[in-house]
């Protein structure tokens, strides 16, 4: 029988950790930039072994997706402590603790939970459409490096289907409840009158437009854009107005600032305690409002020790984020219903594939066998032999061989007293139906 490498179910793990089970200490910790992406998965594949990763890393999650070629509970184990080897050596982070704040979800759990992420039901703001994106993104950096094949292929173009259905059919993003929206909403709590405050906004992202579009909403006349380059800053300031300044300005311009939000990809911080402290002396010690949305962190933890400087992070949100969300959880529930139902016809179908392999390699092996006993029964002919006993000859060793194995398999079946493994024999061969028929003409 031709032994396909492919042969078995395939199975799904997915590791990692998220804004309920660990703090943002560690999550800046194990976080990866889109630039690190690439070599970050190729180096994964070589040192973990797992021919198929992607990994999706946002200032809330850093997770990895795995498809393997075996779901046994031993297989899935070991792969896990790979990853978790393989995360803390690559960031040089504390595995111990990066395993006591994971979590690990295989199969079927894992299937659904990558649904669940895709359509924003495990995000800390309920329905979030930006996660879509950067699941998007990060499948296709897989797909880049060549991490994705066929099993994750076939995974995440399904939860994308399903997002984009539970989107289309649902209230679950209806609301403007993000962490850009919530970070201006606190803004606008804290300022009653946006219109007369300066607003700063670090990066030139997604979440950064978001929020300056926020910003915008709300009143806000005087935005002022840092980044990293000068022509994307621009992009920014030409859709919303506003100045825009490099990074580098940052130190001069921040004084001028009521409101400071920052997301970049900066791998350190890019305004500390010393910048903010001469800022807020220039201003007078009148009061500025700062927010974190990045992973890891764009304004050093220090500054929340000013005593004018009142800087919240990603995890300070949560309670504004409270706000505004129920009809989103009357949503989520008819989500999570769909999301049930779109798991099950993934995993049937997954299992029909195992199926058609598994047929695949049953016809390869008796095709093999009728062809030897042709090969046989057309030497004899050669020979002369007379075709009615060469064709007698062929149909009983054809039938001979063909019934060998399973007739050896179901005498152990019975010596064992498996009977359920007979039964299912019975009606895997098709006999149920003629025995039962001859059953009751005995009767």
């Amino acid at each position: 029988m031709n032994q396909d490498s492919n042969r078995g179910l395939m199975g799904y793990i997915t590791a990692g950790i998220n804004h309920r089970t660990a703090p943002i200490t560690l999550r800046e910790q194990v976080a990866f930039s889109a630039e690190q992406l690439s070599d970050a998965l190729q180096n994964a594949r070589i040192q973990t072994g797992i021919e198929e990763i992607a990994i999706l890393s946002t200032c809330n999650r850093t997770e990895i997706y795995c498809a393997i070629h075996s779901s046994g509970s031993e297989a899935v184990r070991l792969c896990h402590e790979k990853l978790i080897d393989w995360q803390s050596c690559y960031h040089q982070a504390n595995g111990k603790l990066l395993a006591e704040h994971s979590y690990l979800f295989h199969d079927e759990e894992a299937v659904r939970h990558l649904m669940r992420v895709a359509c924003g039901l495990d995000s800390m703001v309920l329905g979030e459409p930006q996660i879509l994106g950067q699941l998007k993104s990060a499948y296709a950096s897989a797909q880049e490096a060549g991490t994705a094949g066929p099993g994750l292929n076939r995974l995440f173009q399904h939860s994308f289907t399903t997002a984009k259905q539970i989107r289309t059919e649902t209230a679950i993003n209806q609301q403007p409840v993000s962490v850009a929206y919530a970070a201006t909403r606190l803004a606008k709590q804290i300022f009653s009158d946006l219109s007369e405050n300066t607003a700063l906004v670090i990066g030139a992202g997604e979440t950064i437009e978001l929020t300056t579009r926020h910003l915008c909403q709300q009143g806000v006349a005087n935005i002022i854009v840092a980044n990293r380059t000068l022509e994307r800053a621009r992009r920014l300031t030409d859709i919303f107005g506003g100045k825009p300044v490099l990074l580098s300005d940052l130190p001069h311009i921040l004084h001028e600032s009521d409101i400071v939000i920052s997301s970049t990809a900066s791998p350190v911080p890019v305004l500390g305690k010393g910048t903010v402290e001469k800022a807020l002396k220039q201003r007078k010690h009148k009061p500025m409002f700062m927010v974190d949305i990045a992973v890891p962190r764009d304004i050093e933890p220090e500054v929340s020790e000013l005593a004018d400087a009142f800087l919240y992070t990603v995890d300070d949100l949560q309670d504004v984020i409270e706000d505004n969300l129920q009809q989103r959880k009357d949503a989520a529930q008819q989500a999570e219903r769909m999301i049930e139902a779109d798991t099950f016809e993934f995993m049937t179908r997954l299992r029909a594939l195992d199926a058609v392999s598994l047929l695949r390699d049953y016809r390869q092996s008796t095709e093999a066998i009728r062809d030897l006993e042709l090969e046989k029964a057309l030497q004899w002919l050669a020979r002369g032999a007379r075709p009615e006993e060469v064709l007698q000859q062929f149909a009983r060793s054809l039938t001979n061989k063909l019934m060998h194995h399973p007739s050896v398999q179901l005498k152990n079946a019975a010596a064992k007293g498996q009977q359920e493994k007979l039964e299912w024999a019975e009606k895997l061969l098709g006999l149920s139906t003629s025995r039962q028929s001859d059953s009751t003409q005995d009767a």
